[in-house]
């Protein structure tokens, strides 16, 4: 395979210009998660991505998750979590330690990646500033098809974005931890797609963008289906194509959607520069989701 040339190059960095005109001063939201915050150079990939964004006029805002790292950190204290739905069943000595790997290190090492490379950011979680509310989830039901109380799981309410507003126009880069606080002000385990989701549509954001450990939202055959509409996706639920945890994934995208985003991005955070390829090429690497079909356009929404 032979390396491109320097006309490549600038062929690459002309296909982008569009893209960066139509998203200048835009706010993208990304929610990172998964492989890309387990593997080293995928981490420093990844913040490198996002101070380039920031450099380009675009104003990123990360929401990441950590489930892994939680896990760990259980396995470690003797302690067992089950899961419902993707879910975590949290009782108080494990807020406890979601408090400490999501809030704490994972948050803190983002930042400080995100500096190294020349950026300028600012962790939070939803209980600075009380910016993220939520409302417990009173009942889950398991795969035993037993009602179980989630404990201090929620789900988001309210969003005061005044917070990151500040931090955007300051020319900060927002790191979210998806911890959110209930009318009491105790801290509440939030699924970060669905805080990342909610956090776009306070925000106006131009896009909301999905990193996964999957390369989209695939077809019957297995095939990546490069752009969606509402009625396509809703089809593939019908259908049994789309099945799993990639169902919270479309519907977090389509609320996005109905609160005003323009577009939301299903992409495979195992590939390098994933968040720029999908941004700023025609063709992109993973799933656009938009509320209705559109024509092909010269620059996208």
């Amino acid at each position: 395979m032979s390396l491109p040339t320097p006309i490549d190059k600038a062929a690459i960095l002309h296909e982008a210009l569009p893209y960066i005109r139509a998203f200048h001063g835009k706010v993208f939201v990304i929610k990172y998660g998964g492989h890309a915050m387990v593997d080293p150079e995928l981490r420093s990939s990844f913040a490198r991505d996002v101070v380039l964004l920031k450099y380009v006029g675009i104003h990123p805002v990360v929401v990441h998750g950590g489930g892994p790292q939680i896990d760990a950190m259980l396995s470690q204290l003797g302690v067992v979590s089950e899961r419902i739905d993707g879910l975590r069943v949290t009782t108080n000595e494990t807020m406890e330690v979601v408090e400490m790997v999501l809030g704490g290190r994972l948050n803190s090492e983002i930042v400080s990646l995100i500096g190294q490379h020349g950026g300028r950011a600012v962790g939070l979680t939803g209980k600075d500033d009380n910016f993220l509310q939520a409302k417990r989830v009173e009942r889950m039901r398991n795969t035993a098809g037993v009602d179980v109380d989630p404990g201090r799981v929620g789900v988001v309410s309210e969003v005061r974005v005044e917070v990151i507003e500040r931090l955007v126009e300051g020319g900060f880069i927002p790191v979210v931890a998806p911890v959110a606080v209930d009318e009491h002000g105790s801290a509440l385990n939030v699924n970060a797609d669905l805080v990342a989701g909610a956090l776009a549509r306070a925000l106006g954001a131009r896009k909301l963008v999905l990193m996964t450990d999957t390369p989209g939202v695939k077809d019957s055959q297995g095939e990546v289906i490069p752009s969606l509409d509402r009625a396509q996706l809703e089809a593939l639920i019908e259908s049994a194509v789309i099945v799993g945890g990639m169902i919270p994934k479309v519907r977090c995208a389509l609320e996005a959607l109905d609160g005003g985003v323009r577009k939301a991005h299903i992409i495979d955070g195992r590939e390098r520069h994933a968040v720029l390829l999908e941004i700023f090429t025609r063709d992109g690497v993973g799933t656009e989701i938009t509320s209705a079909a559109s024509h092909s356009l010269p620059v996208p929404g």
